[in-house]
């Protein structure tokens, strides 16, 4: 099975997750291997798995992401991402897509007015990707319809490195208002749909609610273009082992990606669907209604996409998004992020993704995304919470059994997913990763009769020292465990939030001094987990929602969810909670009825 390229197909579904998928397709671009032995051990992750190769009509070679993304109209993508020539890190030379341009034939012979906006300025970032990869655009293309037009030939073949942005620091948080203003990956024609029917920015036509949503679905346009993208991609694959799904949760995209997931679910039973449920860390409209349109959204979010995928994931920096009360967000030792950001925000959580992900990602992984799925999701547990440490704190004289020995009384991870305060060591199963950690540095290397500091010190291999750390925390829990050499690139445009103590590779300096140079790649470590701390987030939830008058928020209901499939929805949330209680040792008082 290692042999097989073994595909997973992406959905991006939300304006955020579009923030985070974009951060993950630009760290991916920035590590790709071309013109390497298979040998090399920092080469050691299948770029086919999430890429694709195409020719254009000319048979010149393309390589982009296998993905279809979806976003509302009025977000000024169209004048700041769709002419993404000029973001290519494979082309340097003129644009991967495009269409001819022609002058409309004009039939009215009455006076015309012509009316012209502005051409977007781009920033930096852009410019300089337009300088590497030598086009001299003044504005990108504003229209949709271009990237459904044939593939242009271009004179470089997919073999070329990426460009080199390695030595390039731009400070874009006060230039980036959407995803694309970031986005230096070259998209198929495929790839981006936009939803017509709503607008980020008008009011009378807010995407809020988790019915409208649902409602897309059964439009037949809607459906018959969503399928012809996405049989494009699966038809063109070897071994399809699964399916991405990176949505938002909060508004109508949760109740898109329900339907999507399940038509997933329905046409390719058997295959793996990870679904991701991402939310911001802060939002600009804080009104009271708005806050319980969310809450609501994120209720039938959480329980119809865990009935309907194989493993599902909610993730935010914020502790306690999907309840109203408000907690601070996470903070990490080494990063110093803008949480109102949400090119920052994102930038964490992509990171963490491009980790959690690599058992089924790797040359040599004779696991799938069906099997780790099946090992997470035992006894109905299909929501599972995602930790991360970013960076993995490692001096360059460290090894691994001296960063996790000096961990010994508490994880080394941060928690992702929004559990609020609670915490608890136990766990039921758990798939953890660590990279950028190269084989030198993952064992001691004792010399013989030499007696180590701790047992960790003793293991042979690095897979070795993290079971055996793991097993110290969990000592009934089963563990898979992932160690790849191959670190994270951070290169632009990732923002540079870390703080001075580290050197260009990500590791802490031994002197402690400040480094001048700009982190290129840090070491990452992540742990998905089925944890029992899921009882009391979830039963909480149910709680909160469970004494709201649904009949105040007229608009939830009038987008098409009926009362009492909310109430059924409700009662799956209460039984799901029970999944997770360990040995029946909770507070039985919790399961009496809370409604009022």
């Amino acid at each position: 099975m290692g042999s097989l390229c073994r595909e997973v197909v992406t959905l991006q579904l939300g304006h955020y997750s579009n923030f985070v998928g974009t951060h993950w397709w630009n760290i991916q671009d920035a590590a790709l291997c071309y013109d390497v032995e298979p040998s090399d051990p920092y080469c050691e992750i299948s770029n086919n798995v999430l890429f694709r190769e195409g020719l254009t009509l000319q048979g010149q070679p393309t390589y982009t992401p296998r993905l279809i993304l979806m976003d509302l109209k009025g977000t000024r993508i169209f004048q700041s991402s769709l002419d993404s020539g000029s973001l290519s890190s494979l082309k340097q030379e003129g644009a991967l897509y495009g269409i001819s341009q022609t002058e409309p034939a004009v039939t009215w012979k009455g006076n015309l007015t012509v009316h012209k906006e502005d051409p977007i300025i781009k920033n930096q970032f852009l410019q300089h990707l337009d300088r590497l990869s030598g086009e001299v655009h003044s504005n990108r293309n504003p229209n949709p319809t271009a990237f459904q037009g044939e593939e242009r030939a271009v004179p470089v073949s997919v073999a070329e490195r990426p460009l080199d942005l390695s030595q390039s620091t731009y400070r874009l948080e006060s230039n980036v208002r959407v995803w694309s203003d970031y986005l230096r990956v070259h998209l198929h024609p495929k790839t981006i749909s936009v939803i017509q029917q709503y607008n980020h920015n008008s009011s009378p036509d807010r995407f809020e609610a988790f019915g409208f949503g649902e409602k897309l679905i059964r439009d037949p346009a809607f459906l018959d273009d969503f399928e012809d993208r996405l049989h494009f991609y699966i038809e063109e694959c070897d071994y399809l082992q699964g399916f991405h799904v990176l949505c938002d949760l909060q508004d109508g995209f949760a109740g898109l990606s329900a339907k999507v997931v399940e038509l997933l679910n329905d046409e390719y039973g058997g295959k793996g669907i990870f679904t991701c449920g991402f939310t911001p860390t802060s939002y600009t409209d804080t009104n009271p209604v708005k806050e319980i349109y969310r809450l609501l959204n994120s209720v039938m979010g959480i329980v119809h996409l865990s009935s309907r995928s194989s493993i599902f994931c909610p993730m935010s920096l914020n502790r306690n998004v999907l309840g109203r009360k408000r907690i601070s967000p996470v903070t990490f030792p080494h990063v110093m992020y803008d949480a109102s950001l949400n090119y920052h925000s994102s930038a964490i959580l992509a990171t963490a993704l491009e980790t959690l992900t690599i058992p089924y990602r790797l040359q040599s992984s004779t696991v799938s995304l069906t099997q780790l799925s099946d090992a997470l999701n035992l006894s109905g547990r299909k929501v599972i919470t995602a930790s991360a440490s970013v960076p993995f704190p490692m001096r360059d004289t460290d090894t691994l059994p001296d960063v996790l020995c000096s961990q010994q009384t508490e994880l080394p991870w941060i928690g992702l997913s929004p559990c609020g305060e609670f915490k608890d060591a136990r766990c039921f199963a758990q798939s953890v990763v660590i990279r950028g950690v190269s084989s030198e540095q993952q064992v001691s290397n004792l010399a013989p009769g030499v007696k180590g500091a701790s047992i960790l010190h003793t293991c042979p291999t690095g897979e070795d020292v993290l079971s055996t750390f793991l097993h110290s925390h969990f000592p009934t829990t089963m563990s898979a465990v992932h160690l790849a050499q191959t670190p994270c690139k951070v290169t632009t445009p990732y923002p540079q939030f870390f703080t001075p103590s580290f050197n260009k590779w990500g590791q802490l300096t031994a002197s402690g001094l400040s480094s001048a140079s700009a982190v290129e790649s840090i070491p990452v470590l992540t742990a998905l987990q089925s944890s029992p701390v899921l009882h009391s987030v979830l039963h909480n939830l149910y709680r909160e929602v469970s004494r709201l008058n649904l009949r105040k928020f007229s608009t939830f209901l009038s987008a098409g969810t009926e009362l009492d499939d909310f109430k059924e929805v409700l009662e799956e949330l209460r039984s799901l909670s029970q999944c997770y209680k360990m040995n029946f040792d909770m507070d039985e008082s919790e399961d009496d009825s809370d409604a009022e």
